[in-house]
């Protein structure tokens, strides 16, 4: 399986469709990887469907890339560091970039850092706690590193859901358990009102994790918002509507991105 050095970590990555296609990089959320978050949900065979070249790396810490449990290496600005050298390791000056929940959030700090790597934006899974924060991160870990998370009062029913799903993706739960607690870093707003690139939010309407869309969608100068019905921060990944929003946003800006 394809792997790269990121600054010496070692980066599984995945790519889809016809090379000559407008690149897409999709950044998968906490507890995930890019199996679970977009080749099973069908992510990367309807984009490369459509023609676009998908990208679809794990961060570190995740599915098949390399295991660290120091936390300065999980700060969402460092992983996007880690997605700028996959984009150089694979010669891609320009990508459509999509991040879900934790991938959103290391996703805008891409577009922040690097504005000219990225053609168009999507915001997935996450809003106005972008830029509020995301509390729980102390239960979480807990719930990663409890022997027994069900017996202990400290840790909540939510937390322990985070246990259960890592538990289903086969994530190593001392890692994870580092990576929660630095990669919720908050992004200032006024780096959100700087983004230039077209940028569309997409959160479903029962979604009570990625925060409220108005307080988001006030600070980007160039924005769209869809919002799913029915769907909460972990049914809304597989939506149809989903990614046929998404490829339609594509597919406008494609004059925009490198293609080559």
């Amino acid at each position: 399986m394809p792997h790269f050095d990121s600054a010496g970590v070692r980066i599984h990555y995945e790519v889809f469709g016809p090379e000559d296609g407008a690149p897409v990089l999709l950044l998968h959320g906490f507890a995930s990887n890019g199996r679970v978050n977009w080749i099973s949900t069908g992510w990367t065979d309807f984009l490369a469907g459509q023609g676009f070249r998908v990208i679809v790396p794990d961060f570190p810490g995740h599915g098949r890339s390399e295991k660290l449990y120091t936390a300065e290496r999980y700060a969402a600005p460092s992983m996007a560091e880690d997605a700028r050298r996959l984009m150089d390791h694979l010669n891609i000056p320009r990508a459509f970039v999509m991040g879900y929940s934790m991938g959103a959030r290391v996703a805008a700090f891409l577009a922040i850092t690097h504005p000219q790597r990225v053609c168009a934006l999507v915001l997935s899974g996450m809003a106005g706690n972008l830029v509020h924060g995301v509390g729980g991160s102390e239960e979480i870990a807990r719930a990663l590193l409890s022997k027994n998370p069900d017996a202990d009062p400290a840790i909540p029913p939510w937390a322990r859901g985070f246990r259960q799903f890592a538990e289903r993706t086969g994530g190593d739960l001392k890692a994870l358990a580092t990576c929660i607690s630095a990669s919720r870093v908050a992004l200032q707003p006024e780096d959100m009102r700087g983004l230039s690139m077209p940028v569309l939010v997409v959160v479903g309407d029962e979604d009570t994790i990625a925060g409220a869309p108005g307080t988001l969608m006030e600070l980007l100068p160039d924005a769209a918002l869809v919002t799913l019905k029915g769907r909460n921060h972990m049914n809304a990944v597989g939506d149809l509507t989903h990614k046929n929003v998404v490829a339609d946003f594509f597919h406008k800006h494609e004059n925009n991105c490198w293609i080559g």
